[in-house]
């Protein structure tokens, strides 16, 4: 089997396993719900040592074990220190046992790039980028890691492709001289615009990273990709946000360009209100004539200084003007069963969390589940599908301060949402210096080893990423 042969493979069968049963456990879930049902207790958790480092960073089920690698200042076998924030991550490719994933790392400050030794980084003046890691899924060892992709600016989430690659999507719209109101309005010192998608590993002759940009210059989250038709779907965070599509002219070659276009839910121009579960709609698109537009003119004309930022909505709002449906804050997003998932994390009436479904062969959106209060599930954020069918919930909460630890369900494929783990890092300087309380910090990246065997998932701060096995059919039951 081809390099290229094996990468399909791993792809197209991991994304047909894990949508078995997709759709069911999330409405199985809204209907336990609206007849009172509440999230199952499930095992108590306990705190479980890390195999690497034998600290309590976790709390889970009696049964599960795990390993960190590649944490925040550990030396890469590049001789690199691995960089801070780990977010989005997804396994591309598999070689016999050994399995190669790519992590993004959200860094919004300006700085000396990543020292990459393949290629240049894209902005010397940018901090975020990508890492490679290499997992041996039969020993359970992590074997290597390095950097595959820098100079790019807060790197949130992304997607893998069927080609077996990754898209790294920078959710900010900052440029240089541009005054970053995340940081007190602090002048950034970046050499080049932001808010693109890049596919790592693609470059200019001179070994350059080139930004694919068709598809939109916005607040990017997360990338699902049509293996049937080729067609990328895009998700923006931001409270007023849109759900896109791009239309490459070649499926598979997509910086060959194409037209993005933003989705409008016929008679919904805004959807971040209360719905009832199973409602659907139909879905027209509109093309968006300008997708490297960051700023609506509007908002630059008000400018106060030549460092003010614009109001982030360029894309947006050319969107919105032609008619397109207003989501809140759309982040997790994933293609299987010929469907597209996604999640908005602060949808719904109770801001609580909405879980979409689109149809691309029948251009219907439905709605899933949304949640009905933050106790029963708190703003989902990343939505991951285990090849055994079911789903692990990221929560991305805002409880409030230190009340609650950060916490992972699972969601069975007869809608039972169960507590899985509890983020339980506590640090003293035991490892790379890092000191504090880290438990309100939240889960990112997670994904699944195309066996179902391994969860892989990060702890962005302060930058862990876990390798999680055990018994998962109970976990689901």
């Amino acid at each position: 089997m081809t390099d290229r042969n094996r990468r399909q493979f791993l792809s197209d069968n991991f994304s047909a396993l894990g949508s078995f049963g997709v759709t069911a456990a999330i409405a199985g879930l809204g209907q336990r719900v609206a007849s009172g049902g509440q999230p199952q207790k499930g095992p108590v958790l306990r705190p479980m040592s890390d195999e690497s480092t034998g600290l309590p960073l976790l709390r889970l089920p009696e049964g599960f074990r795990y390993r960190t690698f590649g944490w925040s200042g550990d030396i890469m076998h590049d001789g690199t220190p691995t960089p801070v924030a780990h977010d989005g991550m997804g396994v591309i490719a598999a070689e016999g046992d050994v399995l190669t994933l790519v992590r993004n790392h959200e860094i919004s400050d300006d700085g000396r790039a990543i020292a990459i030794k393949s290629g240049n980084a894209y902005d010397g003046r940018a901090r975020a980028g990508c890492t490679e890691l290499k997992f041996d899924s039969a020993k359970g060892e992590w074997l290597s890691s390095r950097v595959v992709f820098s100079g790019s600016s807060r790197n949130c989430a992304g997607g893998v492709t069927p080609w077996g690659t990754w898209l790294t999507a920078e959710e900010t719209v900052l440029g240089p001289r541009d005054a970053d109101h995340y940081k007190e309005d602090k002048v950034r010192t970046f050499e080049k615009t932001h808010g693109w998608v890049f596919e790592v590993g693609h470059t200019d002759s001179d070994g350059n990273p080139v930004p694919i940009r068709d598809m939109g210059r916005f607040v990017h989250e997360a990338i699902a990709v049509d293996r049937n038709s080729g067609v990328v779907y895009l998700t923006e965070d931001r409270g007023t946000s849109g759900f896109y599509r791009f239309l490459p002219k070649t499926p598979g070659k997509l910086h060959e360009g194409g037209v993005l276009e933003m989705a409008e839910v016929v008679g919904q121009p805004d959807l971040r209100g209360g719905f009832k579960n199973g409602v659907e709609f139909d879905v027209v698109w509109h093309k968006i004539d300008d997708p490297s537009r960051a700023h609506s003119p509007e908002s630059l004309s008000k400018r106060t200084s030549e460092n003010e930022m614009g109001d982030e909505l360029g894309v947006y709002l050319q969107g919105k003007a032609k008619g397109g449906s207003t989501f809140s804050r759309l982040e997790g997003c994933w293609f299987g069963n010929g469907v597209v998932y996604f999640d908005a994390t602060s949808g719904g009436a109770a801001q609580a969390g909405q879980i979409w479904q689109f149809d691309p062969e029948q251009q219907k959106l439905k709605l899933l589940f949304e949640s009905p209060s933050k106790p029963t599930l708190n703003m989902p954020d990343n939505l991951c599908v285990s090849p055994q069918g079911g789903l692990v919930l990221c929560e991305d909460n805002d409880y409030g301060a230190n009340e609650y630890p950060q916490r992972a369900f699972t969601l069975s494929q007869d809608g039972h949402l169960k507590l899985l783990a509890e983020n339980n890092v506590q640090l003293h300087g035991e490892k790379n210096g890092w000191k504090g309380d880290f438990r309100t910090k939240e889960w990112a990246g997670a994904t699944f080893s195309p066996d179902g065997k391994w969860l892989f998932i990060n702890l962005q701060s302060p930058g862990i990423t876990c390798a999680i096995t055990g018994p998962w059919k109970d976990a689901f039951a």
